[in-house]
Formats: C-alpha cells, structure tokens, sequence
C-alpha cells in the first residue's frame, strides 16, 4: 500500500511538471517556486531606468508595490520624456493633464485622471488607494486632494513640449500617425526614435513586478495622447484596461491608443486568459486578436501593446504593429525584447 500511496504521489508531482528532486522540469519556472526570485517587467525599451529604480527596492527584497511605484516616478520626472508626467506633450489647449493608476497583491487600487501641475500622478493615485474610500478622483478633485496633502503645484509644460503643441497648432489636425513624423522632424532627441506603427506621442509606461515573497503589484502612468481633446481620458487610469492585477494569477498592462484598449477591458481580459491556463505571450496575443476583431481594418492602422506577467515567473508580450519593446530586469540583469505583433 506505501509503494502505491508513493506512486501516486509521484504521478501527481509529474503532471504539475515537477521532477521528483523538486525542480521544474523543461526549465520552466512553475507555481510555488517564485519565492526569492523577484522580477520586474515594463513597456518599452528605454524605461530599463525605471526597471533599475524598481531593482533597488525588489532586490533587497522589498514590496512590489514600493517597486512599481519608485519605478514609474523615473519618466513621470524626465523632461525628456513627451508621454509621461513633467515634459508630456500637452492637449491641444496646450495643458498638460496626467493619468495614473496603481494596483496591488490585495486587489487595492487608487487612479487619477485629468491631473494637472503634479509632477508624480503616481503617488497620488497611491494615496487615492490607502486614504480614501474611492477607486478614481478627476480633474480639479484630484489637485484639490493631491494638494490637501502635500503636493505641490508645478508647470510641467517644457520649452521643448511647448514647441512641438505651437508647431502643431498650424495644422490643428489629430492623426497619430502625423504626429509622430511631426515628432521626429522638431524632437529628434526624444526618449525614443519614431518607427513605422509606433505611436510615440503616446507611449505610456505600464509596469508590474513580483517581489520576493511571490505578491504582484503593478503601475501606470502617461500624459496621454499627444493634443488631444481636454478632459480625454485614455485606457492607462483605468483598473481592467490600462492594468489589472490578480494576485492568484498575475498582471498585465497595456500601452498605445486607449481607447481601443478600454473597448476589450483589455489588461483584465489578459489576465483572465492567463487564469484559464494559457501563457502571457499567448494571453497578449489573444487581447490583439480580439481587438482586430472588434475593429477591423482601423485597428490594424493602430498601435496597441500589452505585457503580461504570472504568477509562475513567465512574461511575454504582443503588439499590434511592429515595434513594440519591452524591458526585464531579474537577478540575472536586464533584458529589452522586442515583442511578436500581428501585423
């Protein structure tokens, strides 16, 4: 009877796809061995800053939480950086208005939209989660709670911005795609080089990590679309389009055009095609091709990127267009990869 018992036991650890000695088979990194291995994942190729800012909390073994939020106050502070935070492209009124949203292990999350003179979004959507009893604070309440608390206003419209929103005035036309040729030709030392698809006026950071006691937290922050329309509101403020975190199953964010991300709820949808078992580079995929679906020929003349991380220490990500990067940082260092896109 104990030679079957143990049998059985063995032929139970083989499906969960452990070896008997306890380490994963096929180098897969698998439920219940994450505990010490922080990591750390965020949109786009040049926010490796952000990462290293997250490492410093993640790698001494601190809250994922902390880490995001540290993480994303890096751009949200760079001037050179025309997406997010202090140096943001403004709306086409030429006011800079900021949308951040934090999410964590709990299921706790606090947003702010139409943020105006705040130079870090992300500390008051923060704040929003653990003073209040509220989820998302807007516009003139969301200053007037950021300066009840300490904030200070600031202009966060740079010479270098107002330049670019002066030059585009002459035209006063809305296209993504014209924006960014206008970008390359007048802010050649942006924070990062124009591509086919890319849709750099608009390049949110999103970023979400696992710390060492295997919790997921995850952050997003942009200035949002480059001249839009005051008062617009995009995917990154909103829990379950621009980031969703579930500490069972993991996390995922989402960059690019938001309304096409807020019509799929797309960061929760992620997530729950990873709880039904499928990878996050799979779940990305799927996020895509559901919002070709929807939109058709409009989409796929769009850029939209989602990144995706379980609870097993997998990531991935998956674009619509070519161009789309993502960096990683682990204790083996850090990593840009360019994701998989559809068209």
């Amino acid at each position: 009877m104990s030679s079957r018992r143990k049998f059985l036991h063995t032929s139970f650890l083989g499906s969960l796809g452990f070896a008997i000695n306890g380490k994963p088979r096929n180098g897969e990194i698998l439920y219940g061995n994450v505990t010490g291995k922080p990591i750390v994942i965020s949109t786009w190729a040049p926010n490796i800053k952000a990462n290293a800012e997250a490492w410093t909390i993640l790698g001494k073994g601190g809250r994922a939480l902390d880490a995001v939020e540290a993480g994303v106050k890096i751009p949200e502070a760079d001037p050179a950086d025309q997406s997010v935070g202090y140096g943001g492209l403004p709306d086409r009124d030429g006011k800079v208005t900021l949308d951040s949203c934090i999410m964590d292990e709990y299921g706790n999350c606090g947003s702010v939209m139409c943020l105006e003179h705040i130079m870090h979004p992300i500390a008051v959507a923060r704040l929003v989660m653990e003073k209040t009893p509220h989820v998302q604070l807007v516009g003139e309440g969301a200053l007037q709670f950021a300066l009840a608390n300490g904030f200070k206003m600031e202009n966060l419209l740079t010479p270098e911005s107002e330049r670019v929103w002066r030059e585009w005035l002459k035209t006063s036309k809305y296209d993504p795609m014209i924006i960014d040729k206008l970008l390359k030709e007048k802010n050649p030392s942006g924070n990062s080089t124009p591509v086919p698809g890319q849709l750099n006026n608009h390049d949110t950071i999103g970023m979400i990590a696992m710390d060492t006691t295997g919790n997921v937290s995850g952050a997003c922050t942009t200035s949002g679309m480059a001249f839009k329309m005051h008062g617009r509101v995009g995917d990154s403020p909103i829990i379950g389009a621009g980031l969703f975190v579930d500490n069972e199953v993991g996390a995922a964010t989402a960059t690019g055009v938001g309304e096409e991300v807020v019509r799929i709820c797309g960061s929760h949808t992620v997530v729950e095609l990873m709880r039904q078992g499928m990878s996050p580079e799979l779940a990305c995929k799927k996020a895509v091709e559901r919002m070709i679906k929807l939109r058709k020929e409009k989409a796929k003349n769009l850029q939209v990127g989602f990144i995706a991380l379980n609870k097993k220490g997998q990531f991935g990500g998956y674009a619509i267009q070519k161009g789309f990067t993502y960096c990683v940082q682990t204790k083996e260092g850090s990593k840009v990869y360019e994701a998989k896109h559809m068209v």
